[in-house]
C-alpha cells in the first residue's frame, strides 16, 4: 500500500507560514497528481485554500527535483520518472482566525485540513499519518486524531475525510476535562476573557445530556470543544468528534451574549447527529474539487437552528420568557428581510453556495437564509406534530427516525426521504406545506400555528407611529452611511442607494441617531426632501413617506388560556 505521510511544521510563527511536507512512499505510478480542496464540509462556499499556498518543490527519494505542471487553480501534475518516493514541500499562508481556514502566530497555529492538505485524487480512501513539529515545549497539540504511541506528535487518520474533520489547534491553550455518560469531554481555549469555565462546563454537561436523550445515546468515544476567544470573532464548524468556536472574548458577563454563546455550542454540537452523520445524499461523499449542491440545507441547518434554541431551555439554562424572546428576535428578522418574497427555502439551500457567504448591501433584497427560514418552518413542523398526536410525538421523533435510518449507517437522505419521514411522525399529507414554504415564498401564518398552543405574535406598538422610510443608517468614522435600502421603498423608489451618505431632512442635518425621532414628525402620505451624497455628488430627492410598518415583532402568551392551550404550551416549553 502506499504510504502518506504529512509533516506540519512550525519554524517562525510570527510570519503566519505553515512548513508542511507530504511523503509518499511506494508509489507506482509514471505521474502523480495533486490537488488543493476548494472548501471545507459545513461551510458551503468555495474559498480557493490554493491561493494561500506558496513555495510548492517536489523532489525525489535522492533530492533531485521533480518536473511538474499547475494544470488548474488547485491541481499539480508530477512526471514521477520511476521515483517511488516523492517529497513535496510547500507553505501555507495563515492569517485569517475563522473556524474554517488557518490561523498561525507567536502564541498558537489552528488549522483545518482542507485548508492544508493536498490530497492524491483516488487515494482519498488511503489511511494517512501527520507529524507536527511544534517550535515551543509549552506548545500543546489538541485534536480528534488518535495518536501513534510509539511515535512523538504523530497521529493516524483513517481516510482524507477523517483527516479533513479533525482540525488541529497547537500552542498555549487551557485545558478543561469532564465526563458526561461515561465518555470523556474537555474545553480547549486559546485566548483569554472574561469566560467563567465552571459555569460553561456545567452548562455544557446539560446540553450534552440534553441531546443525547433525543438520539439515545453519544455516538462517540470522547469529543473536544476548541475555543478560539477573539477580538469580535463569531462562528463555529462542525465535526464529528468536536468543534470548533470562535466567540469575542469579553461577551460573556452580560446573560443576552452568554445565552448566545450557549446557543452556539448546542447547535454545533447538535450537528455532530445532524450534518456529521445524518446527511443529505448529496453530502454523503464529499467532492473536494466543486461544489456539493442540495436544497436540503433548511434541515441540515434550519433544523438546527431551531433546536439550538429549545435545547438551553430544555436544559434549563434559561426560562420560558428568555426562549419567547428569542423567538421573537428571530422572526422579527426573517420579517424585515424583504427577500423572503423573493428567494423560496429551496433556492436558498441550494444557491448557498454563491449567496449565503457572499452578502452585499442588496442581498436583504434578494435572498432569505436557510438557517433562519428553515428554523421557522421546522417551528412549525414541530407545533403541527404535537398538536396532530395530542403531545404525543414532536419534531425529535423525526431526528431520532432519521438518525437509525440514514445517521447510524452514513447514508444520505433524498429530499423525498425526508420528506416522508416527516409526514410518517406528522401522520397526515405535507405536499403543500412543503410546497408552499420550500419551493415558494408564501408567507409563514404563525399565528395559525401558535394559536393551539395559546401564543399570539404582534408587532410592538413603538414602531406603530413612525411613517416609512425604507433605509438603515450606519454611522461610519465622520460619515453618516446609508447601509441597505429596501428595493419598494420610498427611499428605493426615489432611487437612494447603499453607500450614499445621508445629510439632512428637509434642510436640517440627521444622523443614524437622530433619524427615527426626525421621522416621528411627519405622517404616511407627506413627502420630504432628503439631502445625500450620491457617489460624491450632492442631491435632494423628492420621497413620500409611507405607513409605518412593525420592525419588531413579540411572541406572547395569550390571556385565558383554554385547558387545551395550558396542556400544549407547557408539553412544549415545559411549565
Amino acid at each position: 500500500m502506499t504510504n502518506i505521510t504529512y509533516t506540519v511544521s512550525i519554524t517562525n510563527p510570527q510570519l503566519h507560514l505553515f512548513d508542511v511536507e507530504l511523503k509518499i512512499d511506494k508509489w507506482k505510478k509514471k505521474q502523480l497528481n495533486l490537488k488543493m480542496p476548494v472548501w471545507t464540509p459545513g461551510s458551503y462556499l468555495v474559498r480557493e485554500y490554493a491561493r494561500h499556498l506558496q513555495n510548492f518543490q517536489v523532489k525525489g527519494k535522492k533530492q533531485n527535483s521533480l518536473i511538474y505542471q499547475k494544470k488548474t487553480k488547485n491541481h499539480w501534475l508530477i512526471e514521477t520518472d520511476n521515483e517511488t518516493t516523492i517529497n513535496v514541500k510547500y507553505q501555507i499562508y495563515a492569517n485569517e482566525l475563522t473556524v474554517r481556514t488557518n490561523h498561525l502566530d507567536e502564541t498558537h497555529g489552528f488549522f483545518t485540513g482542507a485548508a492544508l492538505f493536498l490530497y492524491v485524487p483516488n487515494f482519498e480512501n488511503n489511511p494517512f499519518k501527520v507529524v507536527i513539529n511544534s517550535p515551543e515545549k509549552d506548545w500543546k497539540i489538541t485534536t480528534s486524531l488518535p495518536k501513534i504511541t510509539e511515535e512523538n506528535n504523530s497521529f493516524f487518520a483513517e481516510n482524507f475525510d477523517c483527516l479533513v474533520d479533525s482540525p488541529f489547534e497547537i500552542g498555549l491553550q487551557k485545558q478543561y476535562d469532564f465526563t458526561v455518560e461515561n465518555k470523556p469531554h474537555q474545553w480547549i481555549i486559546w485566548g483569554n476573557g472574561n469566560l467563567d469555565a465552571k459555569r460553561v462546563i456545567e452548562d455544557t454537561k446539560k446540553i450534552i445530556e440534553t441531546e443525547s436523550k433525543i438520539f439515545s445515546g453519544l455516538p462517540y468515544e470522547d469529543y473536544k470543544f476548541i475555543l478560539h476567544l477573539s477580538a469580535s470573532g463569531f462562528g463555529g464548524l462542525e465535526h464529528k468528534n468536536c468543534c470548533v468556536l470562535n466567540y469575542p472574548r469579553f461577551a460573556f458577563k452580560k446573560e443576552e451574549k452568554y445565552y448566545r454563546f450557549m446557543q452556539l455550542v448546542a447547535h454545533e454540537f447538535f450537528h455532530l447527529w445532524n450534518v456529521k452523520r445524518i446527511r443529505p445524499k448529496a453530502l454523503e461523499k464529499f467532492d473536494y474539487d466543486q461544489e456539493n449542491y442540495t436544497t436540503s440545507l433548511w434541515f441540515s441547518e434550519g433544523t438546527t437552528s431551531y433546536y439550538d434554541i429549545l435545547i438551553p431551555l430544555r436544559a434549563g439554562i434559561y426560562n420560558r420568557s428568555t426562549f419567547l424572546d428569542l423567538l421573537s428576535k428571530d422572526i422579527s428578522n426573517y420579517l424585515n428581510i424583504s427577500g423572503r418574497k423573493i428567494q423560496p427555502l429551496a433556492e436558498s439551500s441550494f444557491d448557498a453556495w454563491i449567496k449565503l457567504y457572499r452578502r452585499d448591501a442588496y442581498s436583504n433584497n434578494n435572498q432569505i437564509s436557510y438557517y433562519l427560514k428553515g428554523e421557522l418552518v421546522t417551528l412549525l413542523l414541530d407545533l403541527m406534530i404535537r398538536k396532530n398526536s395530542g403531545n404525543q410525538k414532536s419534531f425529535d421523533d423525526v431526528m431520532a427516525i432519521m438518525w437509525d435510518k440514514f445517521g447510524k449507517k452514513e447514508i444520505g437522505f433524498t429530499p423525498e426521504e425526508l420528506k416522508t419521514e416527516i409526514e410518517k411522525v406528522a401522520n397526515t399529507n405535507l405536499k403543500e406545506f412543503f410546497h408552499l414554504y420550500l419551493e415558494t415564498t408564501e408567507e409563514i401564518p404563525f399565528n395559525q400555528y401558535f394559536e393551539p398552543f395559546g401564543l399570539v405574535l404582534r408587532g410592538k406598538k413603538e414602531d406603530n407611529d413612525c411613517p416609512y422610510l425604507g433605509l438603515t443608517v450606519q454611522k461610519e468614522g465622520c460619515i453618516e452611511k446609508i447601509t441597505f435600502v429596501e428595493a419598494n421603498s420610498p427611499a428605493g423608489k426615489a432611487g437612494v442607494d447603499a453607500g450614499d451618505e445621508l445629510l439632512a431632512i428637509d434642510g436640517f442635518r440627521v444622523t443614524s441617531e437622530t433619524l427615527s425621532e426626525r421621522l416621528q414628525d411627519y405622517r404616511a402620505g407627506d413627502a420630504i426632501a432628503l439631502t445625500i451624497f450620491h457617489q460624491e455628488e450632492l442631491k435632494t430627492v423628492k420621497i413620500k413617506l409611507a405607513p409605518p410598518q412593525a420592525s419588531s415583532y413579540q411572541v406572547t402568551v395569550m390571556k385565558n388560556l383554554t385547558k387545551a392551550q395550558k396542556e400544549n404550551l407547557h408539553s412544549w416549553l415545559g411549565r
